[in-house]
């Protein structure tokens, strides 16, 4: 009898742990199936003009429409103001000035030991798809981070239909090329209602635009391809519908920076850096959306805050090596007081440039004060806009605005009051009114400069060469070796002479670099000791030393001896140091002239930045108008 009571005691107990076992199993499957998808729906080149934003003139009903459903965030900000760098940061979740992916189309490596943002979620079981557009500026495998990525990937292909998502698709049509081509803009615009297209003259002109027939007609088009943006969307969401899962699916709108347009893109201004943002959050999940569907919130929003959200939408944890916040979800930390944002080498030129901004105040830091407001660009030089203003400049009939961004030097330090000026027309950083927002700012800007271990100030050549001796990322190194980061900043933020001839010879190379280029920016000319240092420089074992030495001599009216390093180097194998070179012979002009065929050899180099810069510097000494792409 003990026997059998002991035989039914079992099998009750297995009959029960089944049943749990079941009971888990159906937890998991009803867990899993209960995760939402995620369609981040992205476009190019684009600030606020659209209709829920409060633009009147564009034809966005769409888009109005998903934003009467969902959350239209006012205060969102990209980390840069042009594409690949501030991709970097989406899928990252971190700046790209901390992982070396701030210049611009540099080929920066991102820790071996981090993720990108899809990698958690296909670990986690999500299918992962990017529609068409990747350019995260860092060296990598489209394939090891995506399950599809390209012109076919889509959520369709998953075997799984009850498989959980994370979508993008990218908007092509309002890229600045489909501004400034009219065949690229009739190509997206083409099966447009004539009714709803815009007319030039219909559309305003920003303050510093000169109001001429050409600049009319490119704004338009800019607003057309908005409109063909609206019925881009619309596809989408009706592909969500008709496979039944608008109900179970987040959406995610936003632009990848500002408008494609000079003074916007390429600028840390909101106008190239301020983004629409949507968001809408099925009724299911409502309780992951901390604002009531059709609100409006002045909530600050960085890109680097995107990938932690949705890790957190996802379930997941979110790595302690994010540098963004979830601002969507149940587990939400304090809300952002500042948003960051960088400018490192924009195509061709080099130009440091860093913004924090809160919700009222936007401050900007240039490193580079001694370089012109707008650098000669390729891109946006070849765009009639640019060539509107540049000539407006030179017949004295562009909008006063425009004056200060003509300018051949900047100031050290910008602030605007947002606010009550929205276009960032009148620098407050001498006013005693604002001097404490100043010293805060300014105290917010050097607090994340440390915390991120902001890598701008590392030249980028060498930042290349130290990533191959140590055979890490720059994140890495930064974290990890000793770089005298202090002396560093001391020195290329210096404006002492004293101070550039007491390092010249310093042992670490970013030093001596900087000291040799304080020296030609600032010296009127030079004493026997510091002739004595900089001649010992033209033999450097850092190229970017002997390139820095090389101009400070050229600028002191010593270029005879400087002028071999210049034209070998430009003939380096190292692409980075031959741009330098390049940057160095185009700005002393005239003085080049004896490597005039050195130059003209350049044209055919490999990277397109140096024969840009080229191109330019022969223009400038052969009185000629030529045109690279």
């Amino acid at each position: 009898m003990l026997i059998k009571k002991i035989d039914m005691n079992l099998k009750k107990i297995n009959i029960l742990i089944f049943i749990v076992g079941l009971c888990l199993c159906s937890c998991k499957k009803q867990d899993k199936d209960s995760r939402p998808n995620i369609l981040w729906i992205t476009t190019e080149d684009m600030s606020s003009q659209l209709g829920c934003f409060g633009d009147e003139h564009v034809h966005t009903p769409v888009i109005d429409q998903l934003a009467s459903k969902g959350v239209r965030y006012t205060n969102a900000f990209a980390t840069a103001p042009v594409c690949a760098p501030a991709r970097s940061s989406i899928i990252t979740g971190m700046h790209q000035s901390s992982i070396g992916a701030h210049h611009m189309r540099c080929k920066g490596h991102f820790p071996k030991d981090l993720k990108y943002l899809p990698q958690y979620l296909r670990e986690a079981g999500y299918y992962c798809v990017n529609n068409e557009k990747e350019d995260y500026n860092l060296e990598y495998n489209a394939l090891d981070i995506w399950n599809e990525s390209g012109v076919k990937a889509h959520w369709k292909n998953r075997e799984d239909k009850d498989q959980p998502f994370f979508a993008v698709f990218n908007f092509l049509g309002t890229h600045e090329s489909a501004t400034n081509s009219k065949k690229k803009h009739l190509s997206f615009t083409k099966d447009l209602p004539k009714e709803i297209l815009l007319q030039a003259g219909e559309v305003p002109l920003p303050p510093y635009f000169p109001n001429t027939p050409v600049v009319n007609e490119l704004m338009t088009r800019y607003y057309n391809n908005i409109a063909a943006l609206d019925r881009y969307v619309d596809n989408i969401l009706n592909e969500l519908k008709q496979d039944g899962l608008d109900d179970n699916t987040i959406v995610i709108f936003y632009s990848d920076h500002g408008a494609g347009l000079p003074i916007h893109k390429r600028w840390l201004y909101d106008s190239g850096l301020k983004v629409p943002m949507i968001v809408k959050v099925p009724e299911k999940y409502k309780k992951l959306l901390p604002y009531k569907v059709g609100e409006l919130t002045d909530e600050l929003v960085s890109f680097t805050d995107l990938a932690p959200t949705v890790l957190e939408l996802a379930g997941l944890t979110i790595p302690e090596h994010m540098q963004g916040r979830a601002f969507l979800g149940q587990h939400l930390s304090s809300k952002r007081e500042f948003v960051y944002a960088a400018r490192d080498r924009m195509d061709e030129r080099y130009d440091m440039q860093r913004a924090v901004r809160d919700k009222q105040f936007k401050y900007i830091r240039y490193y580079e004060p001694q370089k012109p407001y707008i650098q000669f660009m390729n891109t946006p030089e070849k765009g009639d806009i640019m060539k509107a203003i540049r000539k407006g400049n030179k017949e004295g009939i562009i909008p006063p605005m425009a004056k200060r961004l003509m300018e051949q030097t900047k100031p050290l330090e910008e602030l605007f009051d947002v606010k009550n000026d929205p276009w960032e027309l009148k620098n407050l950083a001498n006013d005693p009114n604002y001097k404490d927002v100043l010293v805060k700012m300014r105290k917010a800007h050097t607090e994340w400069s440390i915390d991120v271990a902001d890598a701008g100030l590392i030249p980028e050549a060498i930042l290349r060469q130290w990533e191959s001796k140590f055979n890490k990322p720059i994140y890495n190194i930064l974290r990890e070796e000793k770089v005298p980061i202090d002396l560093i900043q001391e020195v290329a933020l210096g404006s002492k002479v004293e101070l550039f001839e007491k390092h010249i010879l310093n042992a670490n190379e970013v030093v001596r670099y900087w000291a040799a280029t304080g020296i030609g920016n600032y010296a009127e000319n030079l004493n026997e000791e510091t002739f004595s240092s900089i001649i010992k420089l033209l033999d450097d074992e850092c190229s970017l030393v002997r390139i820095a030495a090389a101009r400070a001599l050229c600028i002191l009216n010593h270029e005879t001896i400087a002028m071999n390093i210049l034209k070998k180097e430009l003939v380096s194998i190292d692409e980075w140091t031959r741009l330098s070179a390049a940057l160095v012979l185009d700005e002393i002009g005239e003085k080049a002239k004896p490597v005039k065929e050195t130059l003209r050899l350049a044209l055919g180099d490999d990277n397109k930045y140096v024969a840009r810069v080229v191109n330019h510097a022969l223009n400038v000494l052969e009185g000629t108008n030529n045109i690279v792409k």
